[in-house]
């Protein structure tokens, strides 16, 4: 089982390392390995009965990591009127 999580966790790194020129799929990459971080947390505190405080507390940051990211996505396609990764080019003054 444990197995299957880190190739699911290295799956995720390796979509989010990729050369992708759009900024969702980006996002999209980083929620799945915390989707994948909160499932190994989850199955360790399970298997050795611990209380499950911390996996609330992890769920909270990051659904405010993913606000976070949508909010600048937004914000760039208000801007720039699309999510390409060659606009960042742009904002360095």
């Amino acid at each position: 089982m444990l197995m299957f999580f880190f190739i699911m966790f290295f799956c995720g790194v390796w979509v989010f390392s990729s050369n992708h020129k759009h900024l969702l799929v980006v996002l999209l990459s980083l929620e799945f390995i915390v989707l994948v971080i909160y499932m190994i947390i989850n199955y360790y505190l399970c298997f050795f009965s611990f209380e499950l405080f911390f996996v609330v507390i992890f769920l909270t940051f990051s659904v405010c990591e993913g606000a976070l990211g949508l909010s600048i996505l937004v914000s760039m396609i208000r801007s720039f009127g699309n999510d390409y990764f060659y606009n960042y080019n742009m904002l360095q003054c």
